[in-house]
C-alpha cells in the first residue's frame, strides 16, 4: 500500500504509533494533541523559570524558537522545512527590499508560497495516505510576516497622521533581529495551531514590558525594572480554558457521527424529508461541527497563558483578563444576533488581521477584497471559495437588513427581544447555508446543496442587498468617528473594556 512508502521523516514521528492504534485516531492528530499538551505543561515550566526576571529576551527567545522547531518537527517531519524557508524569504524581502515597498511584496511571497504548498498537498501528491496538513501552521506564519510587514511600514515609513488610532498602536519602529523575526513566528506557543497576535505585544512579553497596562494594573503592585514583581497568574483561566477543552472534545467525540453534514446532499434524505426538517438537520449538523475549533483553539490560548501570554488588564471587579489573543467566545457565537456578530466572535485574530492588512487598507470594495483574500489564504478547496463568495452576498444582505429594519424594534424591550429571536434563527440559518461547501470541500457536493435549496439564500440575500439602501462606508465613519476609534482600539486588546471586533 502507499503508506508503505512514506518516509516516518517525513511525515512526523511514529513514537506514539501504538496508541494511535488503540484509541483509532489518525497518527497525525496524536502526534498534535500530544505536542499540545507538551507545550502546555512546558509553558508552566516557562512562565516559572524562564521569567523575565530570571534570564535575558535572549534565552526567552532561543527556547521559545527551539522549541517550536522541536514540536513542528516531531509532528510534520522535515515538512517543518518550509515555515523556516517561508520565514527566511520573507525576512531577506524585509531586509533588502526597503520599507516603502516591503509590505506589499511579503504579502504575495508570503501567500504566494502558502498557496504552492496547499496546491501541491491537494492536487499533486497523493495526500491521503497521510492527514497532516502541514500548511495550517502555515497559514498563521503568514498572518504573522503580513501583519508583521504591515507594521513596520507603518512604524518606519508612513507619517504618524497618516495612521489610524488602531495603526499607531502596532506601528513598529526598528527592523526585528533574525532572531526576534523567528522567535515571533515560530515560538512553541503559537508554533501548531497559532493564535496569531500583534509582534508588540509578543516582545513585549518576552522582554516582560507590557506594552499597555489598565491604571488598576499599574497599582496592583510595583515595578522593578523592566517587570513587574506580582504578575497575575493565569493558572484559574487556564484550569477554565482546559475544562472548556475537556467538554468541547466530548461534545464533538460523542455527536459528530450523529449528524454527518454530508447526509443534507443525500437523495433519500432530500427527497423524503419536509422541507423545515431540513433546516434543523442543517443546523444541527454544522453546529456538531464547531466544537472541534472550540477544543483546538482555546487549547491553543491556553498554552499562550500558561506560558504568562495574553493578559489583557484587569475587569472592573478585579479579577485578570486574559483574552489579549483568544481566538473565538464561544456563547457569542452560539447566540449571534446577526452575521457580523457571529464572524466577529469566531477565529477572532484572523478578523484582526483581515481588517488590518486588507479591509482598512482597501480603497474599492474592501468587503469582497477581504472576503477573497480570506479563501486564498484558507487553500485551494472549490469549496472555501464558494463559502466566501457567498459570505459576500450575505454580509452585504445583513447590513442592509440592520441598518434599515432594526431600528424599527428598539422602541421596547419586547420589540427588542422579538427582534433578536428573528434575527438569531436567521443568522445561524445563514451562517450554516454558507458554511456547507467549506465542509464539503468540493464543487459539485456544494452546487448540489444549494439546488436542494433552490439558491434560496443567494436570491434573498441579493434582493435584500440591492432594495434597502445602506450608506457608504466612509460616510458611516464620518457620522460617528469616536465610536470607530473605540472599536478598533478595543478590538486589538488595547484598552480595559469589552473587546469587540469591528
Amino acid at each position: 500500500m502507499a503508506t508503505e512508502t512514506v518516509s516516518p521523516a517525513c511525515t512526523g514521528s511514529s513514537l506514539l504509533q501504538p496508541i494511535s492504534e488503540i484509541i483509532n485516531l489518525p497518527l497525525d492528530q496524536v502526534n498534535f494533541v500530544v505536542c499540545q499538551l507538551f507545550a502546555l505543561l512546558t509553558a508552566f515550566w516557562f512562565r516559572l523559570y524562564l521569567h523575565p526576571s530570571k534570564t535575558s529576551p535572549f534565552v526567552r527567545h532561543v527556547v521559545a524558537t527551539l522549541l517550536g522547531f522541536y514540536f513542528a518537527l516531531f509532528c510534520f517531519g522535515w515538512y517543518a522545512l518550509h515555515f523556516l524557508v517561508q520565514s527566511g524569504l520573507t525576512y531577506g524581502i524585509m531586509i533588502l527590499t526597503g520599507v516603502e515597498h516591503m509590505h506589499k511584496y511579503c504579502l504575495v511571497v508570503a501567500l504566494g508560497y502558502l498557496s504552492f504548498c496547499q496546491i501541491t498537498r491537494v492536487y499533486v501528491f497523493d495526500y491521503g495516505m497521510y492527514s497532516a496538513d502541514f500548511t495550517g501552521p502555515m497559514m498563521v506564519i503568514t498572518q504573522k510576516i503580513t501583519s508583521l510587514a504591515f507594521e513596520i511600514h507603518d512604524g518606519m515609513c508612513r507619517k504618524e497622521e497618516q495612521l489610524t488610532p488602531n495603526q499607531k498602536v502596532l506601528a513598529i519602529r526598528r527592523m526585528p533581529s533574525l532572531l526576534e523575526y523567528f522567535s515571533y513566528n515560530c515560538n512553541f506557543m503559537g508554533i501548531l495551531a497559532g493564535p496569531t497576535s500583534s509582534y508588540n505585544d509578543y516582545i513585549a512579553f518576552i522582554e516582560g514590558t507590557p506594552c499597555r497596562r489598565s491604571k488598576d494594573h499599574q497599582t496592583n503592585g510595583k515595578t522593578n525594572g523592566r517587570h513587574k514583581q506580582t504578575d497575575p497568574s493565569p493558572n484559574i483561566e487556564v484550569v477554565r480554558k482546559l475544562a472548556t477543552c475537556f467538554f468541547s472534545l466530548m461534545v464533538f467525540l460523542s455527536v459528530c457521527k450523529v449528524f454527518p453534514v454530508e447526509r443534507n446532499i443525500d437523495d433519500d434524505f432530500i427527497a423524503t424529508t419536509p422541507f423545515y426538517a431540513q433546516v434543523v438537520y442543517l443546523y444541527l449538523s454544522m453546529l456538531t461541527t464547531r466544537p472541534k475549533y472550540y477544543f483546538v483553539w482555546t487549547l491553543a490560548d491556553a498554552i499562550n497563558n500558561a506560558a504568562g501570554f495574553g493578559f489583557n488588564g484587569y475587569n472592573s471587579d478585579g479579577s485578570p483578563r486574559w483574552d489579549l489573543i483568544s481566538n473565538l467566545r464561544i456563547m457569542d457565537i452560539e447566540f449571534a444576533t446577526s452575521f457580523k456578530m457571529f464572524l466577529d466572535n469566531w477565529n477572532i485574530q484572523t478578523a484582526h488581521w483581515l481588517k488590518r492588512v486588507c479591509y482598512e487598507r482597501c480603497p474599492y470594495n474592501p468587503t469582497a477584497a477581504t472576503f477573497i483574500l480570506s479563501a486564498m489564504w484558507h487553500g485551494a478547496y472549490p469549496g472555501y471559495y464558494l463559502t466566501f463568495l457567498t459570505g459576500i452576498v450575505v454580509t452585504l444582505a445583513a447590513r442592509a437588513m440592520r441598518h434599515n429594519v432594526r431600528p424599527y424594534f428598539l422602541g421596547s424591550p419586547s420589540h427588542k427581544l422579538l427582534y433578536d429571536g428573528i434575527t438569531w434563527a436567521g443568522t445561524q440559518i445563514a451562517i450554516c447555508y454558507t458554511v456547507v461547501p467549506f465542509v464539503l470541500l468540493s464543487v459539485g457536493p456544494s452546487m448540489k446543496f444549494y439546488r436542494s435549496w433552490y439558491f434560496s439564500v443567494h436570491i434573498g440575500c441579493v434582493l435584500l442587498a440591492v432594495a434597502l439602501p445602506v450608506k457608504p462606508r466612509h460616510l458611516r465613519l464620518k457620522e460617528a468617528p469616536v465610536l470607530s476609534h473605540q472599536d478598533s482600539t478595543s478590538t486589538d486588546g488595547h484598552c480595559n473594556q469589552k473587546t469587540k471586533a469591528t
